[in-house]
């Protein structure tokens, strides 16, 4: 039985038990922000009970880690042999093994128990840049991979585990992966937190069969923060606590990634430490909302309207360059007359702007829309034949928004905005790579457009935007703040609409 169908099976096995069991096998960090202090905060967020067999003791802080001790091998037999002795284990999640002997014993251990669900986060590196694994012990850990179900390297790590360079984009980190899973016969997260750029995805890559497709990418936002100690521990852990309850790799991170990204979104209310300090394990139990919380709640309404729009019959086509064109000049004339209306709805912000530097960014923004417009009408629309008329969904679109501004409230106003920047920019994002990732194929019906999907201002000005309307909402009123959200979901529909809309009516 492949380990997906085994866990799945233990799944649906194991529906009435309400709280996962979870051994975390893992390092201590006397500070807490990572090891298996993280790993049964983050066990427990997740509703399940976690338990923890100590591989190793560091000393380390915020700042970095000073010293390493690795109990006797003797030890952490024992140590896991009274815990299986006694607990049916769930679930399994390791951590930092320290050396090869610790390896071994861990991987024997495994053998003989057979835990359902084994998520394996390959500990080498410290997000301080410290080293966690001896160097001797790396052929070791290799040897191990294949035992998990899941393997969630970061960027540094997955090109560790080859022996390659290290990615510096999200294609080339995605190829690793696969090459990774293929190697090793299971399921590999990779992860991007170590890249630039204003998006954070994940995606989970298999080439073995055991998930529903190869590829199962899930996008979020990047969270400013310097406080993202335990990171990678405390997502693993995770994963591995939901997995026992769902059993379905994908549902899992659907679950856990939003989880994330407001416990790094609101990480920097904890004031632990000096350096890099702990995420907040906890947020969804705290009354207060800051603006990275409200960013992240924002981007849960958003995820399902960006998974439907990447399922449309026109991205797709668009993506693969089979889009009739009847469609893609029916989009170029709707875009041109939303950028319209748009444009006024923009000029109404930044009047409403409390501050100059929202009001000059609002007001070159309300201007490139215009350009934007002309430069569709100059270069793309004179030798395309295409229909005139304000399409329905472009008319309650522009509607919706023009309502927004008239509201008198600056906030609700830039949360109905903020789709067209927030959700553009992720599906450029997606066609741009696509494209590249294919070769850049000069033949693509569509290539010059999908070139301009590269636009790094306007990645940059949707992060501004981001932030302004996050910030609004932190002085905004309880009501205020509903009707932002209410106001932002509003709009993702409108846009999955306008992109479908060429189907419809072209």
């Amino acid at each position: 039985m492949t380990s997906s169908l085994k866990s799945a099976v233990y799944a649906v096995a194991n529906t009435g038990r309400r709280t996962p069991r979870v051994l975390s096998i893992a390092g201590s960090d006397p500070s807490g922000g990572a090891g298996i202090q993280a790993d049964l905060k983050s066990i427990a967020a997740h509703g399940g009970y976690g338990m923890a067999v100590v591989t190793a003791l560091t000393a380390q802080n915020t700042l970095g880690v000073t010293a390493v001790h690795v109990p006797p091998v003797d030890f952490l037999r024992q140590q896991l042999e009274a815990i299986s002795s006694d607990v049916s284990i769930d679930a399994v999640k390791i951590g930092m093994l320290g050396d090869a002997e610790v390896i071994g014993e861990v991987r024997r251990w495994l053998e003989e128990v057979r835990p359902a669900v084994v998520v394996l986060d390959p500990v080498m590196v410290a997000t301080s840049g410290d080293r966690l694994l001896r160097e001797s012990a790396e052929a070791a850990l290799r040897s191990l991979l294949p035992v998990a179900d899941l393997i969630t390297p970061n960027i540094p790590e997955l090109a560790m585990l080859l022996g390659e360079p290290e990615a510096t984009d999200w294609s080339t980190a995605l190829e690793q992966g696969k090459r990774l899973a293929a190697e090793c016969g299971n399921t590999v997260l990779v992860k991007g937190g170590h890249l630039a750029g204003a998006e954070c995805p994940d995606a989970l890559v298999n080439t073995s069969g055991l998930l529903r497709q190869d590829l199962v990418s899930v996008a979020g936002p990047r969270v400013e923060t310097k406080n993202s100690h335990g990171t990678g521990c405390s997502l693993s852990s995770a994963l591995a606590t939901v997995q026992a309850r769902t059993g379905d790799w994908e549902a899992s991170l659907r679950e856990v990634k939003p989880w994330l990204l407001q416990a790094l979104a609101t990480a920097d209310v904890l004031e632990v430490g000096h350096g890099s300090g702990p995420i907040n394990h906890f947020h969804h139990a705290q009354q207060a909302e800051g603006p990275g919380a409200f960013a992240a709640r924002l981007w849960e309404e958003a995820a399902p309207e960006l998974d439907a729009i990447h399922g449309l019959e026109f991205i797709q086509g668009l993506e693969s360059g089979s889009l009739p064109e009847p469609q893609f000049n029916y989009y170029l004339a709707q875009d041109a007359l939303y950028l319209n209306g748009y444009s006024r709805v923009l000029a109404r912000a930044g009047a409403l702007a409390p501050t100059e530097e929202e009001q000059l960014f609002w007001a070159r923004s309300s201007q490139l829309c215009l350009e934007v417009e002309s430069e569709l009408h100059r270069n793309w629309l004179s030798t395309r034949e295409a229909a005139t008329h304000t399409g329905p969904v472009t008319k309650a679109y522009v509607d919706h928004l023009l309502a927004a501004s008239a509201s008198g409230s600056y906030g609700v106003l830039l949360a109905a905005i903020l789709p067209c920047y927030w959700l553009y920019a992720e599906v450029g994002h997606r066609l741009h790579a696509s494209y590249v990732t294919a070769g850049s194929p000069s033949e693509h019906a569509y290539a010059d457009w999908l070139k301009t999907y590269a636009d790094e201002d306007f990645a940059e000005a949707t992060r501004k935007a981001i932030g302004f309307t996050a910030a609004a909402a932190v002085v905004a009123s309880s009501h205020d703040r509903a009707a932002m959200v209410e106001a932002f979901a509003h709009s993702c529909r409108y846009e999955t609409a306008f992109f479908d809309a060429p189907r419809l009516h072209a």
